[in-house]
């Protein structure tokens, strides 16, 4: 089973989140945060010593990816295994208090909980120390395990694993999943420290961080170049996981996406510290499966699950974001962040846009002086739509069309000055004597040319139309050009109305 394609609005996708119900099958864990002041050091030992005086019990692990689908509007079964004992009923409580449905969860005699505790003096992790039985379950709890398994399968749109590694789903859990996808195919989406082992089950969706990736690959990540390493080994990713899509989570350089038979995409994240991103990654996984669940295609799903992940870092202790939080992210990020883009990041943030039905306009020039004229002109353009992107000749391309003695500004110094501009959402420097490159990117609704024109004059025009734009002259105010300035600073000559 395929992600189902779609060009879908991400927004119209979380609308329809709350209408899916849910499986996530794995390891639950107690996540604790321990936090207080630290003044003083021991004097039994070298160490400091932490007032507590704040203590947080949470679900962690696949209890934690159940609160995020919980928490966006699905409907969540949690089937795992916790044990009898203190901690086991700490996490029982902790879903209970978050409306998770813990009736599908066996609590098995004998059985240490999973749990992880961390002690917090202000904001900075001083320690974590794990606790919990991390081995198989006993023989008769891993049949009722199966058994309950069949049962729910069945009834639900998603099924998300998610694996710690910790003895739960072992080979005959993977067998049934493989058996029960075959039999009722729901949107599998995998998060596992060893992807690899899910080989057979045909997943939809495969979630593996940079570690993970390692793992499937067989081989270190380098500390640089983990993005393109990650796109270069599309192939042997998606063989060795056998999932139609990779979703690699890369932490500070963001993610990629990668679909059998499409180019890589990249996805772009805001850098977080480590210890404010506990929990990121099951945000993520929750948005990606549910957005594919709720038909939308790869892209859209991984901007979304970006977006969710987005919303949790940076905040203390693992946390869920809502359906609401969602929208505000997906709202922020489609203004496009950023203004001056290169033109990898230019086409995600346009498709963005697109997503939201906003026209788009282009237009370019060398914009050297920023004068009257020129904000007159680009206010002008911007009314004819939604967001005005503006090309900009690099310092080579402007030499090769105005002369040696052009430009009288570099094009850092150029596009910051345009970028203070509210008409202009975003600027882009090319480095060919045309814009075409800017136009095979984003594609405009229409293309803006000021000055003298006519559209037979101009060498993007063919292309512009190629494409189905529309293109628009407009005039520049008289006598407000750069190259009129320029004369005139330097002692004459006649005004030029062209930039």
């Amino acid at each position: 089973m395929t992600p189902v394609q779609s060009s879908m609005n991400p927004f119209d996708v979380v609308e329809r989140l709350s209408e899916l119900s849910v499986l996530v099958l794995g390891e639950p864990i107690l996540d604790g945060w321990l936090s207080g002041s630290s003044l003083r050091l021991s004097r039994e030992a070298p160490v400091q010593v932490v007032d507590i005086d704040d203590t947080q019990l949470l679900p962690g692990g696949a209890a934690n990816t159940a609160v995020n689908l919980a928490s966006l509007g699905a409907e969540v079964r949690l089937l795992g295994a916790v044990g009898d004992d203190a901690d086991g009923a700490l996490l029982l409580a902790a879903l209970r208090d978050r409306r998770i449905r813990n009736d599908d969860l066996l609590v098995v005699p004998g059985r240490r909980t999973l749990a992880k505790r961390r002690v917090l003096a202000g904001e900075q992790m001083l320690l974590r120390y794990d606790e919990g039985d991390a081995g198989a379950l006993p023989a008769a709890a891993e049949q009722e395990f199966l058994d309950r398994l069949a049962r729910i399968y069945p009834l639900v749109d998603v099924v998300v694993v998610s694996d710690y590694d910790c003895g739960l789903l072992g080979p005959r859990v993977r067998s049934a999943v493989a058996r029960l996808q075959r039999q009722c195919p729901a949107v599998l989406v995998v998060d596992a420290r060893d992807p690899g082992r899910w080989r057979e089950v045909g997943a939809v969706a495969v979630k593996p961080n940079a570690g993970e990736v390692a793992r499937l690959l067989g081989r270190a990540l380098p500390t640089d170049g983990r993005v393109e390493t990650v796109e270069a080994a599309a192939a042997e990713l998606l063989e060795r996981s056998g999932a139609e899509l990779v979703a690699a989570t890369l932490d500070v350089d963001g993610g990629v996406l990668l679909e059998r038979g499409r180019p890589a995409y990249r996805l772009w994240a805001r850098p977080t510290a480590a210890s404010q991103a506990a929990g990121a990654g099951d945000s993520f996984t929750a948005a990606l499966a549910l957005a594919l669940g709720a038909g939308a295609d790869a892209v859209v799903a991984g901007e979304i699950a970006t977006a969710a992940a987005g919303v949790v870092c940076g905040r203390a202790a693992t946390v869920a974001g809502s359906a609401d939080e969602l929208r505000a992210a997906l709202l922020q990020g489609a203004a496009g962040g950023d203004v001056v883009l290169d033109l990898n990041r230019l086409g995600a943030v346009v498709r963005a846009h697109r997503l939201r039905g906003r026209r788009v306009i282009v237009t370019n020039g060398v914009f050297d002086v920023l004068h009257r004229g020129h904000v007159t002109y680009l206010n002008q353009a911007k009314a004819l739509g939604d967001v005005l992107v503006v090309g900009l000749n690099s310092d080579d391309s402007v030499r090769r069309l105005k002369g040696s003695d052009r430009p009288l500004n570099p094009s850092e110094d150029r596009a910051a000055v345009l970028s203070g501009l509210s008409c202009v959402d975003h600027v882009v420097v090319f480095e060919g004597d045309t814009s075409v490159d800017v136009l095979d990117v984003v594609r405009p609704d229409v293309y803006v040319k000021g000055g003298d024109y006519t559209a037979e004059m101009l060498p993007e025009a063919p292309h512009v139309e190629s494409i189905g734009g529309e293109i628009v002259i407009l005039p520049y105010l008289e006598d407000r050009s750069t190259t009129g300035l320029v004369r005139r600073i330097r002692g004459g000559g006649t005004v030029d109305t062209h930039s």
